[in-house]
């Protein structure tokens, strides 16, 4: 099925996974490119509508990014956000400046009036709290725009050309700060590009299961299972798509927490796939012994795994797709052209040169991690696996301080199974983006940590109940041999990092 689909053209703007978010969240489906994308490409899709970006720059620089303005010729709705407002005015003949101090340059939450006859404010309040983050001003709008929002300070909020489809907004309406931004997104969808809703997770995993078929035919198919969602996820999915084909490696090196490991194997135990459980525990902690520095183990249990993997690849024999569990935003953290560039992802890196196969197969690759979890529930997976709290790949070996033994492991295992299980019957999991226990290297000394975070670059520490904290402490140093004193990690992110190591 070929879905109706809105381009979010990516100036550098720190919000541009956000926008995409939002466009999937009203049933739309999304893709971003850099603004870099030759006009035939953009073009070669199809869209329904495009929306410009947020983005570092000043566009009366001459370095600054531009767009051909062809683009404007298509008939083609566009939303202009920020920078991607300033854009627009500037390239169909308005005029943008810096802003003087006794003119609209405006930051952070700003009272804002709307003109509720211009499509994109149907049906919402006159007023309300927009994000603002510009120091650029339009001193003159293109000829055909009106005015359609002001604030206290600036006069342009948002501007509109109706008759062609045209919408900027200065502030971002992404961000949950701005009051109703999600409806105005809607009604840019809705209104304005005249959208459907055809994009939904189940026509997304019917489509790609029978994608799948279609590419894999009789091959063998191979994945590394590590017990995350996404791998998981995708498992689910080409178990669903090639059944006994599919063969998922889930190398248990000893250093997941209480349980995991035997929840992952049941978690799969409803397909028709060849599971392989690798019991590496021993192997892995010998390579361990010893060690003490965070990197060396992180360098040590990644060279592992992929020896185990190699073993049991072997056995397997000729393999013609290989399953990774990239998601989108792997491919957009990566940065594009003068896209911004979070942090490189190399998921391919490390795998070993002997796996004979004809493609990568990334059934992931276009979702965001909400909706990962998503078609984890449409293909059928316990909400236990869904809802899995990211989990660092060397495990617990880095929520061990020092050196590794299986006793300071199966120790930790304890007193995390019991945080985790106290946090649940609190009804605190909802409230919580990631917690769990450390071992400190300071005798009989555990540590808990718990934090909030959208986006897993910034954190802060959690107001965990202090009549729940005191539970968990009464039950760790009661029930898990060797601890006797809690503490109670109240450091956010930045300056520290989420994990102690």
């Amino acid at each position: 099925m070929s879905h109706q689909t809105v381009i979010v053209l990516d100036f550098g703007g720190q919000y541009n996974q956000l926008i995409a978010r939002r466009v999937r969240e009203c049933q739309v489906y999304c893709e971003v490119k850099p603004y870099t994308t030759p006009l035939e490409e953009l073009r070669a899709m199809e869209p329904i509508g495009i929306i410009f970006t947020g983005g570092p720059n000043s566009v009366y620089e001459e370095s600054s990014p531009k767009v051909d303005p062809a683009i404007f010729t298509w008939g083609v709705p566009i939303l202009g956000i920020c920078y991607g407002c300033q854009l627009m005015a500037h390239t169909l003949g308005g005029c943008v400046t810096a802003a003087q101090e006794d003119t609209a340059r405006e930051y952070g939450r700003t009272p804002t009036f709307y003109d509720g006859g211009c499509p994109l404010f149907k049906g919402l309040p006159g007023q309300g709290i927009s994000w603002m983050s510009h120091g650029d001003y339009m001193a003159k709008v293109p000829q055909g725009f009106s005015l359609v929002a002001h604030s206290q300070a600036c006069p342009n909020v948002a501007i509109a050309d109706v008759e062609r489809g045209f919408y900027g907004v200065q502030f971002h309406p992404e961000v949950n700060h701005t009051e109703h931004g999600v409806d105005m997104i809607r009604n840019f969808l809705y209104e304005v590009c005249h959208a459907v809703g055809d994009w939904t997770m189940e026509d997304y995993k019917n489509t790609a299961i029978r994608q799948i078929r279609e590419k894999v035919g009789d091959g063998k198919v191979l994945l590394a299972l590590s017990g995350g969602v996404d791998s998981s996820v995708a498992a689910a999915l080409l178990a669903e798509a090639v059944g006994s084909q599919l063969t998922c490696v889930f190398v248990d090196h000893g250093l997941m927490r209480k349980d995991e490991g035997d929840e992952v194997e049941a978690a799969f135990s409803k397909w028709d796939i060849h599971f392989v459980r690798v019991d590496a525990e021993s192997r892995f902690l010998v390579r361990l012994a010893g060690v003490q520095e965070p990197e060396v183990k992180r360098h040590i249990i990644g060279e592992e795994f992929i020896r185990v993997f190699e073993e049991e690849a072997k056995k397997i024999g000729q393999v013609d797709y290989l399953v990774q569990g990239t998601i989108y935003p792997d491919v957009i953290e990566s940065g594009a052209g003068d896209a911004a560039v979070i942090k490189s992802h190399h998921n391919v890196g490390g795998l070993p040169d002997y796996v004979d196969f004809k493609e990568i197969i990334e059934p992931l690759r276009l979702l965001f991690k909400d909706e990962v979890r998503q078609l984890g529930r449409e293909l059928g997976l316990p909400e236990y696996l869904v809802m899995r709290q990211p989990f660092p790949g060397p495990g617990l070996a880095i929520r061990v301080m020092g050196d590794l033994t299986k006793e300071k492991l199966d120790t930790l295992r304890e007193a995390d199974f019991i945080f985790r299980d106290e946090i649940a019957k609190a009804g605190e999991d909802k409230n919580l983006s990631q917690y769990f226990a450390v071992l400190t290297n300071t005798r009989s000394v555990l540590a808990l940590r718990a934090v909030n975070t959208t986006d897993f670059m910034t954190a802060d520490w959690s107001r965990i109940p202090y009549d729940v904290l005191d539970k968990i402490s009464t039950r760790i140093v009661n029930e898990v041999k060797g601890v006797n004193r809690i503490v109670y990690d109240i450091t956010s992110k930045p300056p520290a990092t989420i994990e102690w190591e």
